[in-house]
This record gives C-alpha cells, sequence and structure tokens, in this order.
C-alpha cells in the first residue's frame, strides 16, 4: 500500500505509516487538481493540509484511493460528498491544533490593544515612540466570539483567565464554559463588544459572512481577528474600515487567495496599514500542534487500512475496532437501505460460514458493514457480495 503526503505534513505521521509497512511519497507544496491527478496513480492513501483540493474529478480518475486524511482542522477543500459516493473515507485533526491557534488570537489582541507592531516598526526606525496613547490592558474589555466549537470556547476561557468579559454567537446551541455570555444574532454581539475573533467552519453558509454591513455595526474603535477562513471576510469592506479608524485594528492570518507553497508572492489590500497584522496562515503551525496532527492522522489512517475503524471518520458511519483480525475481516460499504444486513448474512450462510463478530453502523445513505469470520471466505464469497446492487465497495483484511 502506499501513501502520498503533501504540504509539508510532519515527518511523524511518515513514520507512523511506514510502521505498517506502508510505503510513502512526501511533497512539500500544494498540487492543483491535474497534478494531483497525476500524483495519485498507484496512491491508495492521501494527507493533505488547507490547500490541496481534492475535488469530485480527482476521485472519478482514481477509483482506488481509499481514504484521504485533512492534516488540519478544516476539510472544506474535499468533496465530502464525492468521497462517500466513491467509498473515501476521510479524516481530519479536529482538535490537535486548537491551542495553538487560540494562543495566537490571545497574542494578537494583546498586540492590537496595545499599538506593539507600530510600536516595533518605529524602533527599527530608530524612532522611541514612548507614549501610553492608544494602548489599553484587554482586561475589562468585552470579546466577542463568532462560531463557538473547539477553538472559539477555548478562547472564551483563556480570555475569561486575562480579566475579558466573553460574549458568543453560534448558529449551533452550544453551552457557554466560564461565565461567557450567548447571543442571539450576530448583530446583537456586533453591538457589544469591543473586539471581535472570528472562528467559523469554511461550509459555504459562511462565504462572505462578514462584509461592509457587519463592520458598520461593529463599536467604533474595536479590534478585529480572522483565523478561520478567507472567504468568511471582505477584506476591501475591512481595508475601508481601517483606513476611517471606524476599526482600530485587525488581525488576519487567513485569505481568500494563498499562495500554495513558503516563499511564493504574497498581495492584500490590507498590507501597508498601521496596526494591522498580517500572518502566513500559521494558526495552527506550531511545532507541537504539527506532531500532534501528524500523529493523529496518521493513526487514523493505519488504523482505517489495519482494522477497518472508521472513528471520527468525517463522511463515513463510525465504527471503532481495536480488536485483533482473526481469520477474515470484511469490510462492506453500501447503500443504506432495508435487508442488508439480511442479505449479506445469507450469502455467508449458504456457504457455511459462521460469524465470529458482526457491527454495523449507518450515516445518511450510506451504510458500514463489517463482519470477521474465523475461514471460508472464497473468492467467490466476496463476489456474490460485490454484486449485491446495494454495495459500494468491500474489502477484506486477513
Amino acid at each position: 500500500m502506499k501513501a502520498l503526503l503533501l504540504e509539508n505534513v510532519h515527518p511523524e505521521a511518515e513514520r507512523i505509516l511506514n510502521e505498517k509497512g506502508i510505503e510513502v511519497e512526501t511533497r512539500k507544496g500544494a498540487l492543483d487538481t491535474e497534478e494531483l491527478i497525476d500524483a495519485l496513480d498507484g496512491v491508495e492513501l492521501l494527507g493533505i493540509r488547507s490547500k490541496t483540493q481534492v475535488t469530485r474529478e480527482v476521485f472519478d480518475a482514481h477509483p482506488e484511493l481509499l481514504s484521504v486524511g485533512a492534516f488540519c482542522i478544516g476539510t472544506n477543500q474535499i468533496d465530502l460528498t464525492a468521497a462517500t459516493e466513491h467509498a473515501v473515507t476521510c479524516f481530519n485533526a479536529p482538535y490537535s491544533n486548537t491551542r495553538s491557534v487560540v494562543e495566537l488570537a490571545i497574542a494578537e489582541i494583546i498586540s492590537m490593544a496595545r499599538h506593539l507592531t507600530d510600536k516595533n516598526q518605529a524602533m527599527h526606525e530608530g524612532v522611541w515612540d514612548k507614549s501610553a496613547t492608544g494602548a489599553h490592558e484587554v482586561r475589562g474589555r468585552t470579546l466577542g466570539i463568532v462560531g463557538y466549537g473547539n477553538i472559539g470556547s477555548q478562547l472564551s476561557v483563556l480570555a475569561e483567565t486575562l480579566g475579558m468579559r466573553v460574549y458568543y454567537y453560534d448558529i449551533v446551541d452550544r453551552l457557554p464554559l466560564g461565565n461567557a455570555q450567548r447571543c442571539d444574532t450576530l448583530e446583537e454581539l456586533l453591538e457589544r463588544v469591543e473586539t471581535v475573533s472570528l472562528h467559523v467552519d469554511g461550509r459555504a453558509g459562511n462565504d462572505s459572512l462578514f462584509g461592509r454591513e457587519q463592520f458598520e455595526r461593529m463599536r467604533p474603535r474595536s479590534l478585529f481577528l480572522n483565523l478561520c477562513r478567507g472567504m468568511v471576510v471582505d477584506y476591501n469592506a475591512l481595508r475601508d474600515a481601517l483606513v476611517s479608524g471606524h476599526i482600530a485594528g485587525a488581525s488576519v492570518d487567513v485569505f481568500p487567495n494563498e499562495p500554495k507553497s513558503a516563499g511564493d508572492p504574497f498581495s492584500s489590500v490590507l498590507q501597508g496599514l498601521p496596526n494591522v497584522i498580517l500572518t502566513p496562515h500559521i494558526g495552527g503551525s506550531t511545532q507541537e500542534a504539527q506532531v500532534d496532527i501528524g500523529r493523529f492522522v496518521a493513526g487514523k489512517l493505519s488504523a482505517f487500512v489495519t482494522s477497518g475503524s472508521t472513528t471520527l471518520s468525517v463522511n463515513m458511519p463510525q465504527v471503532q475496532l481495536n480488536s485483533a483480525v482473526n481469520g477474515t475481516r470484511m469490510l462492506h460499504l453500501h447503500r443504506n437501505v432495508p435487508g442488508v444486513l439480511a442479505t449479506v448474512n445469507s450469502v455467508l450462510g449458504s456457504h457455511g460460514i459462521n460469524i465470529d463478530r458482526q457491527q454495523l453502523s449507518t450515516r445518511g445513505d450510506t451504510g458500514y458493514l463489517v463482519t470477521d469470520a474465523a475461514n471460508g471466505v472464497t473468492r467467490e464469497v466476496i463476489e456474490q457480495i460485490l454484486a449485491l446492487p446495494e454495495t459500494i465497495r468491500l474489502s477484506t483484511i486477513n
């Protein structure tokens, strides 16, 4: 079995996959669609980060692909509908870089409140600007978090330890941590807080979530952060709000169009503005986070191909399998319609196969049946199950 890892996935991932006997090819940068299609010849496992787009065209060209691992939080760069239709199991790392992103957000809030970037630039230019004008503590100030998931909720906790008052808005009814207060609408949040930090996912509904209207609703001289997705914000509108002085500072880590590789040229309408921090999508780029992500996603990929476990898959029914394979394990992805389990067991029974262990899980239109049999699983049995009209993919582990 062969894996392809792109975009500088941490070497820990390669080590874990190698230990399972998987051959690994690594590449530093992202690939466009045609490059990816060419690179996937003979590959069963694909590892990416945030820039490589795995489209329906890619899945159509490579029916042999078994699994895609996103070595990051988001999965909007993968066409999950197409992946499921092609029986490709996808994983991500929903927790591993949470702390790194939160620490960057805290650092940037403090830096903007104290105008540290402006002070730093002045010092490098030989200007001694020792002044308290425009510099503020964050203690006692209000923070509004848009998106109260893994990152937003942890930011809430750390911000409170600094003495900030936290409000949040999320389309899901999430339990507040600490003393955080939920806002019923985004508009309510924007009118109550002095700092806004975005932590939403990359679903289509969040495209252009934050634009001119939202910036105008923010309180005068507020601070703004986007460390989630570039497509969420209208950066021309942000520039206008910064130039007018309505927004006092901004920190941006993500952009609608990002360079494919380190060292490539970058351009943004936000360049050159005072009290604006621009970083190259490094929210989760700490050594600790990258090691954890490499270990976590590679572990999911290796567990899937060695045992069939789909625990924490983002698109497939979840079956947790920690037991060793004795005999033959059949992994049957099928359309979720009534009678599939009975039909498969009828096939096995007609061949005198005794079932040692069996698990079935469903998710939407897809079902996943895992069956362990000590003996008797012949090619004829496999072909009969493959021929069932409900079968999407059948693989075996011995």
